[in-house]
């Protein structure tokens, strides 16, 4: 974890820029099943293209660069490729047994980049959230319509599941965790029952986002409205309460309003570079993207904003701008005889502008 700074005193002080979309930069580098195999999986019955979560294993490097995009573009925050990472979800992949060594890994890797970016500049500590994705699956509502009493797995499944991933969070350097893209409450309280657990048995807690999505009708997938959701969830005492996915960011701001005025946490968003396309891309440009969630710190309604679904570090880079805090890496620096990092927002916003515009 970063020993000099604590993410809760940073808040104190400034909004914090997360990450983007994970996905979304890995669909750029085009890998084939021979590069999700690599040589340890390489006789694997199952077809493994699209675990991205498997990459920590099989492409670290990789992952590391994604990783590096996102710090060299700003992010104060870098969430693991872990999203998928728990056993319920890797038994699609003949994988369960894996989890807790693909999540211990991705933590490790996102750890040794932010902590890089942190030596190159104490003054801006990065962190490393612990990715906690929902599974496919749902605790509250059966998935066969003659059994409404049907589940595809007990709540005490699902929480050890979440237990497992956790655990490897922690031991790979995670500085917090977040619970993401939750549409089910029950689902999120299994986690955090079982992060609870851990922290007890370790004697020590560590940050937690939850953070929900939507469904087009302004609802959670499980029918909870945001003031309920908010509800569900609040007893954990997160560091923030967050929504990403579910639409664009100028779609997302009524209800990010919503939660903003029932929060007793900070808050924390990061919607989608809009709605997918026919063809299933995202059209919204970094300037566009920037622009719209721009409105939300002008209005004072978040504590931590980022990206999600078609958003890449080009996104970043334009949500740093807004910020006033791009960053300049030891690189570019040299490049144009500066000191690494910009001494005042017009400062980073001209170095920014150079190296990430289109």
């Amino acid at each position: 974890m970063t020993k000099n700074r604590d993410i809760r005193h940073e808040l104190e002080h400034r909004i914090l820029l997360l990450d983007g979309g994970f996905g979304t930069m890995i669909q750029q580098y085009g890998l084939d099943e021979a590069d999700y195999r690599g040589k340890e999986f390489a006789a694997s019955e199952k077809l493994l293209r699209g675990c991205n979560d498997l990459l920590n294993l099989t492409r670290p490097e990789t992952i590391r660069e994604i990783h590096e995009k996102y710090l060299q573009a700003g992010s104060d925050v870098i969430t693991s490729n872990t999203f998928n990472a728990n056993s319920i979800s890797l038994a699609d992949y003949g994988l369960a047994a894996e989890a807790y060594r693909i999540n211990r890994v991705g933590a490790a890797i996102a750890r040794e980049a932010a902590d890089a970016f942190t030596a190159r500049n104490p003054q801006k500590p990065r962190f490393v959230g612990g990715s906690m994705g929902p599974t496919s699956h749902t605790l509250s509502m059966s998935a066969d319509v003659d059994n409404p009493g049907a589940r595809a797995f007990t709540f005490e499944q699902l929480s050890q599941a979440y237990y497992d991933q956790a655990r490897g969070l922690m031991d790979g350097g995670a500085d917090l965790l977040m619970l993401e893209t939750v549409f089910d409450a029950l689902n999120a309280k299994a986690a955090i029952f079982a992060i609870e657990t851990l922290f007890a048995e370790r004697g020590m807690r560590l940050p937690v986002i939850v953070s929900g999505t939507l469904t087009s009708s302004g609802r959670t997938l499980a029918g909870q409205t945001i003031e309920a959701f908010y509800t569900s969830v609040a007893h954990a005492e997160p560091l923030a309460v967050s929504l990403n996915c579910s639409f664009g960011a100028k779609a997302l701001l009524p209800y990010l309003e919503r939660l903003a005025a029932v929060s007793e946490f900070r808050v924390a968003v990061y919607p989608n570079a809009g709605l997918p396309n026919v063809m299933g891309g995202y059209d919204e440009t970094p300037a566009m993207f920037a622009a719209d969630v721009e409105e939300y710190m002008r209005r004072g309604l978040v504590n931590l904003v980022g990206g999600c679904c078609g958003t890449t570090a080009a996104h970043i880079a334009a949500l740093a701008r807004a910020l006033g805090g791009a960053v300049i890496t030891q690189e570019f620096a040299e490049q144009i005889g500066a000191d690494f990092y910009a001494k005042d927002a017009a400062a980073s916003t001209r170095v920014a502008s150079t190296f990430f515009d289109d």
